[in-house]
């Protein structure tokens, strides 16, 4: 008898006949979930399809035209048309605007934002002229209709679908025939071809391939919304990632009004670029101007830094804060916001072993103001210089005072990219002797080693009333 089920891998989309606690295939831990196949997946025929084609009259292979390859060069490339979607740091995000045909998928964390953002964004292509449809597979109609309401006029005049079966949606899709549309969220369509739950493995494949062939065939610009694990990492099998054009993650904290929206993966433009959006009451909002609102509210206390980072082509300045309190665990905590834990750890480190500071038994809090995640290696001078501000208990020179730069394990400090661009950035904004890298160019406050930082950003001879451990 077939078999009528099997296990599908959530990461990688490996199908196996009995479950594992580890996929052979990508080696992630209980990823393995059971389904049950399609009927023409089982038996010889399925067998003969997967190895390339039918059975002729003599038990063959029919015999298909060959096509021939062509050189790179003899490939005609026409110009890629684009749509603006009417908010500027999407459109930056994406390249310069909406592709047709293509497919994007948008992910993060639940009232992140994500609905506002492409109710937004088909509000204003539907104004200026093309045709929008949003399909809604969460939410009703009303409930749309109440959130639109406050997002101006365009949003309201966008078509929408509820509904949650795919036949029907794409169905409505080939019928209204739109230059873009939403679909909220991928998780929630179903396939009336698989019997899996809506947004399992099969289902989220199923769902995403057949929209991705009719997007491609009608020219359509599909946004996909998409669900976040607790993790942060976009659900679904990751067959789903590579399957779409471009991959964009909507980030920030939802207690904080700033929104950061990244492109992970980008088929028509680069993934460096970065936005940055507020949410208020009418909306999201584009912050043009991030760096005005960092450094005008960054405090002049012992811990305070204004870090010139790069938030992909542009520079940005936002200011890190550091706490160093005695702790009462015999493990002390080690609690950072908008940074990776593990680089707090190997600063901390290097500052203990190259400049002679260390917290000891003490709690380290470091947090980025205005829930804003900096990945980048040009913030170890910052988290450095601020922790050993709140050890000491003094401010630094000259505050607010800006810095950047890649502290090595030797305690050198390394060069990073664009620095003239956060020179720029903060000579703009009246921040003068910004501590960088050697090399980093004029008006910089140019040391060579973490101490030689250490000596140029803190007074000499002040300490905190009550210090920290110092090393000697």
């Amino acid at each position: 008898m077939p078999r009528e089920t099997a296990y599908s891998c959530a990461e990688c989309g490996l199908q196996s006949a009995k479950w594992h606690g580890r996929c052979p295939g990508c080696e992630a831990w209980n990823t393995l979930v059971e389904e049950r196949l399609q009927p023409g997946a089982r038996g010889e025929g399925a067998g003969r399809r997967r190895a390339g084609g039918k059975a002729g009259a003599g038990g063959g292979r029919e015999r298909r035209p060959t096509l021939a390859a062509r050189p790179l060069q003899e490939v005609g490339a026409a110009p890629i048309e684009r749509m603006s979607t009417g908010i500027g740091e999407l459109d930056r995000v994406l390249g310069g605007g909406l592709v047709p045909g293509s497919l994007v998928l948008l992910g993060g964390s639940p009232g992140i934002g994500k609905s506002t953002l492409t109710n937004m964004a088909l509000g204003h292509l539907q104004q200026a002229g093309h045709r929008t449809l949003y399909v809604s597979g969460e939410e009703s109609a009303e409930q749309v209709r109440l959130r639109a309401e406050r997002l101006g006029p365009g949003a309201l005049r966008v078509p929408i679908l509820a509904e949650t079966d795919l036949d029907t949606v794409l169905d409505t899709i080939a019928a209204e025939a739109p230059a873009a549309c939403v679909i909220d969220s991928v998780q929630t369509l179903n396939s009336g071809e698989l019997s899996g739950a809506p947004g399992s493995v099969g289902q989220v494949r199923e769902v995403a391939g057949q929209i991705m062939e009719l997007a491609k065939a009608r020219g359509t610009a599909v946004i996909l919304v998409g669900h976040v694990t607790k993790e942060g990492a976009l659900a679904g099998p990751r067959v789903l990632e590579h399957l779409v054009d471009c991959v964009l993650q909507f980030e920030g904290e939802r207690e904080r009004p700033y929104r950061e929206l990244r492109a992970l993966k980008n088929r028509f433009g680069s993934t460096n670029e970065a936005g940055l959006f507020e949410m208020r009451q009418g909306g999201l909002v584009e912050v043009l101007d991030a760096s005005a609102r960092f450094v005008a509210e960054a405090t002049r206390a012992p811990g305070s830094v204004v870090l010139a980072a790069m938030e992909g082509s542009r520079p940005l300045l936002v200011e890190v804060q550091a706490l160093v309190a005695p702790s009462e665990l015999e493990q002390p905590r080690r609690v950072v916001s908008g940074l990776d834990r593990n680089r707090l750890a190997l600063v901390l480190a290097i500052l203990g072993r190259h400049g002679r500071v260390g917290p000891g038994g003490a709690d380290v809090f470091v947090n980025v103001v205005g829930g804003v995640r900096v990945d980048e290696p040009g913030v170890d001078l910052a988290v450095a210089l601020a922790v050993a501000s709140a050890s000491r208990g003094v401010p630094l020179k000259g505050t607010p005072r800006a810095c950047f730069g890649e502290l090595g394990l030797t305690g050198e400090l390394r060069w990073v990219g664009h620095p003239e661009r956060r020179l720029q950035e903060a000579a703009k904004h009246g921040l003068a002797g910004t501590i960088a890298p050697t090399g980093s160019g004029e008006g910089a406050c140019e040391v060579a080693t973490l101490r030689d930082a250490l000596k140029a950003a803190l007074p000499a001879g002040e300490r905190a009333e009550r210090p920290l451990t110092v090393i000697a």
